[in-house]
C-alpha cells in the first residue's frame, strides 16, 4: 500500500513553470437546516476558452485547502464539503503539457501520486464531500467527482468523460478503480475504453445521470441553489441517495470476467493489438473487481508511469496538438474577410454524396440548399432522404418539430438547373471523370453569379483541369470531403494557381461554419490523403497478384496501427472509387504507384470480399477469387517485406510531397490522415511513426522530425 503522504512531490516543482495556476476558492455556505457547508470553488481566473486544469501548483494548492478543512471537520466547524469550478467549467482535467514534461519514469509516477493524494482526501475528509458538476468535467475533472462522497451534475454541462485512452494513456487518479465500482463493468467500459475509441465520444449530462455517475442533475438557471438544497436534504437524512450499483449490487463473480473477456475480443477485432492504452485500461478494469481502492491507486500508478513515458503517447501529443491547434489555424488560409457570403448553396448531383451534403448544409448554415439531377425520379429521392434523416434527428430529439420543418423546408430539388441562378455556392458530386465534372460545370457557369463560387469534390482529379474550359477558372477551388461526410472532420481545399484568394477564404469559411476542419493542399495528384492511401492500398494489391492470400497481407499491415486493414479500407471506401483513384496515381507516377487492370473487374461484383464478425478481411468471395485467380503469382511475400515496403513507400511519396509542397510542412500531412483517414493518434499521423521505425533513415538518410518525437523511456 501508497503511503502518499510519506511521497516527496518537490521534484514535480520544475512542472510549475508556466503553469496557470487554477486556485482553490473556500466560502462558508449555511444551508436551510443550519448546517455548514464549506465550498470550494476552482478557478483559474480567465474566462471560459482557457478551462481550469490540474497542474502540479493547482492540486498541491487543492491539498492544502483540504488538509485545513479536514481539521475544520475534525474541530466540528464545518459538517459537509463541496467543490464545483468556475462558470461552465468544473475541470478539463491534467494539464497535458506538464505530462509532456515530466522527464522521467519516476516523476510520471509522482504526477499519479500527487493526483491520487490530492483527489483522494475528498473522500476522507472525515465529513461528507459533494461534487457540484457545474460545466465541463474531463479526465481529472471528472476523477474530482468521483472521489467525492456525492455528485450532482448541471443539465447543460457541456461535456463528461474520461478520455484518456484516446490520447494513448489511462484514468490515473482514481477512474479506473472506482468507476467500474461505482456504475458496474459494462457500463466502465463503455465510459473508459468504448468511447474514447469512437472519436473520443463524451456523455451529455443527462446519459451521466442514467448511467449512475451522478446522483442527481438540476437545471442551469437553479443548478448550485438546487445542488446545495439537496445536499443539505441528504446530510440531514431528508433525501436518502438510492443508487443501481452500489458494491453490493454489483455482480463480480461472473458478469464481470465475462464482460471483460467480450471487451478485449472486441478490442482485438476492432483496433488490433498495436494500441496499448486500451489494453492497459482493460487490466486496470478488470483488477478492479477485487482489492481495496488504495491498490486500485497503486496499480493506475504505475500504469500511467509506463505510458506517459513511452512512444505512443509522445506521439499522441503531438497529434493531440495539431487536432487543438493547428487544424483550428489553418496554414494559408486568406484573410477570412475576402470570403463572398453564403446565402443559398446549389449541389449539383442528388445521389447519397450529395444527399449527405445538403443535409450537412442545410443543418449547419441553415440557408436554402437546392439539389439537381437528370430526372425529377432522382431528385425525389435524394429529398426524399434528406427529409427521411432529418426525421430521424427530430426522432432522437436532436431537433424539436419546428427546427425539424424549417430545415425540410430550405431543401428543394429540380431539374430546372436556372434556379441555381442566386446561388452563392455550388457544388459538384457526380461521377469521378473531368469530362463529367467539366460539362456540369460549363453548364452552370452560364447560369450563375460571376461572383459565385464553384467546388469540385474530386478525390483525386486535378482541379484546375477540371476548370481549364471554364471562362472563369479563378472561381473554381477543390473541396474534397471524406466518407462518411457528417462524421470525418477533414476537408481538403485544393488551389490552383489560378484559384482567386475570394474563392480560397470562401471555401475556408464555409468548411468552419460546416463543423470540419480545412487543410490547404496544391493541386496535386490524389491531393494528401487518397495519395498515401493509395501508396498503402497499392502495396497491399501488389503482395495478393505476386501470391499472398488476402488475410495474411492484412495481418502484415497490423503494425500500422490503422483503424482497418488494406481491404477493409477499400471496401468502406468502394472499389469504384479506389480503382479510380489507383488509376490516377499510376498515371501520374506510375514508377511508384501500383494498379491492375483487374481492379475494375473487382469493382463490378456485388461483394468482393469476406469478412468476421468484427467486420475484418478474412478473403475474398468465390466471385472475387474466380476473378483474381488468373492474374495470381504464386510467390507469397513475408510479412516483414510488405510491411516494410509500405513504411518505406510511405516515407519516400511523404518526403516528395514535401519538397514539391503539396502542403506547407509535414504536420499538415499528419493533420489530413488523422482528421481524413482516420490514421491513429498513437502513430501521430504517419511522420513520427516513419521515423520511429527507421523508414525515414532508410528512404532519405534524416527524419521528418529533428529530433525524433519519442518516449521519454527511449530518449534516456
Amino acid at each position: 500500500m501508497t503511503d502518499y503522504d510519506s511521497i516527496d512531490f518537490s521534484p514535480l516543482h520544475a512542472l510549475t513553470d508556466g503553469e496557470v495556476v487554477t486556485h482553490s476558492r473556500v466560502r462558508d455556505v449555511t444551508l436551510a437546516s443550519g448546517k455548514t457547508l464549506a465550498l470550494i470553488t476552482l478557478d483559474n481566473g480567465r474566462d471560459h476558452t482557457r478551462p481550469n486544469t490540474l497542474g502540479p501548483a493547482t492540486l498541491t494548492e487543492l491539498g492544502e485547502v483540504l488538509d485545513t478543512l479536514a481539521v475544520r471537520a475534525g474541530a466540528g466547524e464545518i459538517d459537509a464539503v463541496g467543490i464545483t469550478g468556475k462558470q461552465y467549467i468544473l475541470a478539463a482535467g491534467a494539464d497535458l503539457s506538464d505530462i509532456t514534461r515530466v522527464g522521467s519514469k519516476d516523476n510520471a509516477r509522482l504526477v499519479a501520486q500527487l493526483g491520487h493524494n490530492v483527489l483522494g482526501r475528498l473522500g476522507e475528509l472525515g465529513v461528507p464531500s459533494f461534487a457540484f458538476v457545474n460545466g465541463l468535467a474531463l479526465g481529472g475533472g471528472l476523477e474530482i467527482a468521483l472521489n467525492s462522497t456525492y455528485r450532482t451534475v448541471d443539465a447543460s454541462a457541456a461535456a463528461i468523460a474520461l478520455p484518456e485512452v484516446f490520447l494513448g494513456i489511462i484514468p490515473g487518479w482514481g477512474g479506473a478503480y472506482l468507476l467500474p465500482n461505482l456504475i458496474g463493468i459494462e457500463n466502465a467500459l463503455e465510459v473508459v475504453i468504448s468511447n474514447p475509441l469512437k472519436q473520443n465520444r463524451m456523455l451529455k449530462p443527462a446519459q451521466a445521470f442514467e448511467l449512475g455517475i451522478m446522483d442527481a442533475i438540476f437545471p442551469a438557471a437553479s443548478y448550485l441553489e438546487d445542488s446545495l438544497r439537496w445536499a443539505d436534504g441528504v446530510l440531514t437524512g431528508r433525501i436518502a441517495v438510492e443508487r443501481k450499483n452500489t458494491p453490493g449490487k454489483i455482480e463480480r463473480a461472473v458478469k464481470w470476467p465475462v464482460a471483460i473477456k467480450m471487451a478485449r475480443g472486441m478490442l482485438e477485432s476492432k483496433i488490433g493489438t498495436v494500441p496499448a492504452s486500451p489494453y492497459v485500461a482493460l487490466d486496470l478494469l478488470d483488477k478492479a473487481r477485487s482489492g481495496t481502492k488504495a491498490e486500485g491507486f497503486a496499480r493506475e500508478d504505475d500504469a500511467l508511469a509506463d505510458l506517459v513515458v513511452g512512444d505512443q503517447f509522445a506521439a499522441s501529443m503531438y497529434a493531440f496538438d495539431l487536432v487543438q491547434k493547428r487544424a483550428k489555424r489553418p496554414v494559408g488560409a486568406p484573410d477570412k474577410d475576402l470570403a463572398k457570403k453564403v446565402t443559398k448553396v446549389g449541389i449539383i448531383g442528388a445521389g447519397l454524396m450529395a444527399s449527405q451534403f445538403a443535409l450537412l448544409f442545410v443543418r449547419r448554415l441553415q440557408v436554402p440548399v437546392l439539389i439537381t439531377d437528370l430526372d425529377q425520379a432522382r431528385v425525389d429521392k435524394g429529398v426524399a432522404y434528406i427529409h427521411e434523416e432529418i426525421g430521424k434527428l427530430e426522432a432522437k430529439g436532436r431537433l424539436d418539430a419546428d427546427a425539424a420543418n424549417k430545415l425540410r423546408g430550405l431543401v428543394t430539388g429540380t431539374t430546372d438547373k436556372t434556379l441555381y441562378a442566386d446561388c452563392d455556392f455550388v457544388i459538384e458530386a457526380v461521377f469521378e471523370e473531368v469530362g463529367v465534372k467539366q460539362a456540369v460545370f460549363g453548364e452552370i457557369e452560364k447560369i450563375v453569379a460571376e461572383d459565385a463560387i464553384l467546388a469540385t469534390n474530386t478525390s483525386s482529379l486535378s482541379v484546375a483541369e477540371i476548370g481549364s474550359t471554364l471562362a472563369h477558372p479563378e472561381r473554381l477551388v477543390g473541396f474534397h470531403f471524406f466518407n462518411p461526410v457528417a462524421v470525418m472532420p477533414l476537408i481538403e481545399i485544393v488551389s490552383t494557381d489560378q484559384t482567386a484568394d475570394a474563392a480560397l477564404s470562401t471555401a475556408f469559411v464555409v468548411a468552419k461554419a460546416l463543423g470540419k476542419n480545412g487543410v490547404l493542399t496544391a493541386d496535386a495528384p490524389g491531393f494528401v490523403v487518397n495519395r498515401l492511401l493509395a501508396k498503402v492500398m497499392g502495396e497491399a494489391a501488389r503482395a495478393v497478384y505476386e501470391g499472398t492470400p488476402v488475410a495474411d497481407v492484412e495481418r502484415a499491415f497490423a503494425p500500422l496501427g490503422l483503424p482497418m486493414g488494406p481491404f477493409q479500407l477499400i471496401d468502406l471506401v468502394g472499389w469504384k472509387v479506389a480503382a479510380h483513384v489507383q488509376d490516377t496515381m499510376t498515371r501520374a507516377f506510375p514508377d511508384r504507384f501500383f494498379s491492375h487492370e483487374n481492379f475494375h473487374r473487382l469493382a463490378e461484383l456485388d461483394e468482393v470480399v469476406e469478412k468476421d464478425k468484427g467486420g475484418r478481411v478474412t478473403g475474398f468471395t468465390k466471385a472475387a477469387l474466380k476473378t483474381v485467380k488468373p492474374h495470381v503469382g504464386s510467390q507469397s511475400v513475408p510479412a516483414e517485406e510488405i510491411l516494410r515496403r509500405v513504411q518505406d513507400g510511405l516515407a519516400q511519396e511523404i518526403r516528395i510531397m514535401l519538397d514539391e509542397t503539396v502542403v506547407p510542412e509535414v504536420e499538415d500531412i499528419d493533420l489530413c490522415l488523422i482528421l481524413g483517414a482516420g490514421w491513429p493518434f498513437i502513430d501521430g499521423g504517419a511522420s513520427p511513426y516513419l521515423d520511429r521505425e527507421g523508414a525515414s533513415e532508410r528512404v532519405f538518410g534524416a527524419t521528418f522530425h529533428q529530433p525524433p518525437i519519442r518516449g521519454i523511456a527511449q530518449e534516456t
